[in-house]
């Protein structure tokens, strides 16, 4: 007999995107999606197509992927994000190899971006394996991270790779690169400072203009069009504000004293 399969969707505010999230893995034995008290309907969308829904607080990703394996009923997890779809061949994938009786303990996943129109070939953002997403039960953990969580691999052997790809929709617009930047770099200054990092505005700049020329020059980023140059500034500036606000956090700046002010000569105009 097959071993069954928990599949779990993160989301916060997701109201728009869970529909789709879910309904790609309604062939799992379950969905769990962990939603970290959303103020919109996502709860209330993934109810009605059957998922479960686990209210948990939000301290950092890496805490929130460890509450939604603990939440996962069954030997097999298959995580996603919300704004990430299983296709067909990743489920026949999956289903195959967890029906082989060979199968590894943990499977990084490739993914497919989509972005401005068209599907992302360079950028770093393809094949894009950024964590096993497909494991079974207390074969990883996660360390306690704020944002682009570490994991570790608590099994004898290595990580496999499916050969299918999910797709993602990482940015809806270009409102969605704003927001992302600026709640990823408050994240992020939070892990360099828990880290022990130091940095100065310069070192932002550094940061930063590494982080485009990594993504549009050596990931090919300019292979990809507008696209392309667009996923390049939006790293550089996520990047920059991220060491920014960790300055920002680090110098401690204060407005200057605004003391009362009374009329000159001492006395208070009558009321």
């Amino acid at each position: 007999m097959m071993e069954k399969i928990s599949a779990y969707i993160i989301a916060y505010n997701e109201a728009e995107k869970i529909r789709d999230a879910v309904n790609s893995v309604l062939w799992a034995d379950e969905v769990v999606v962990v939603d970290s008290h959303s103020v919109d309907d996502t709860a209330d969308v993934a109810r009605s197509l059957g998922a479960r829904v686990v209210q948990v607080d939000f301290n950092g990703f890496g805490d929130l992927r460890n509450r939604a394996m603990a939440a996962c009923e069954h030997p097999w997890i298959f995580s996603l994000d919300a704004d990430e779809r299983c296709t067909a061949a990743v489920r026949d994938e999956i289903l195959a190899v967890i029906g082989s009786g060979a199968a590894a303990d943990a499977y990084f996943v490739p993914r497919q971006n989509f972005f401005m129109g068209r599907w992302i070939r360079h950028s770093g953002y393809y094949p894009d394996y950024r964590q096993p997403q497909l494991f079974r039960q207390g074969a990883l953990v996660f360390a306690p991270d704020a944002v682009h969580e570490r994991y570790e691999l608590r099994s004898g052997q290595p990580a496999a790779y499916l050969r299918n790809a999910i797709w993602q929709q990482p940015f809806k617009n270009f409102e969605e690169i704003l927001h992302k930047a600026n709640r990823y770099s408050s994240l992020g200054a939070i892990k360099l400072a828990q880290a022990g990092r130091r940095a100065g505005m310069a070192t932002a700049l550094g940061h930063a203009f590494w982080a485009f020329v990594q993504h549009y020059l050596f990931k090919l980023g300019l292979l990809d069009g507008w696209a392309g140059f667009m996923i390049a500034f939006g790293n550089f500036e996520g990047t920059l504000y991220r060491y920014a606000k960790l300055h920002e956090r680090q110098a401690g700046w204060r407005p200057p004293a605004s003391p009362p002010l009374t009329r000159p000569g001492g006395e208070q105009q009558e009321r």
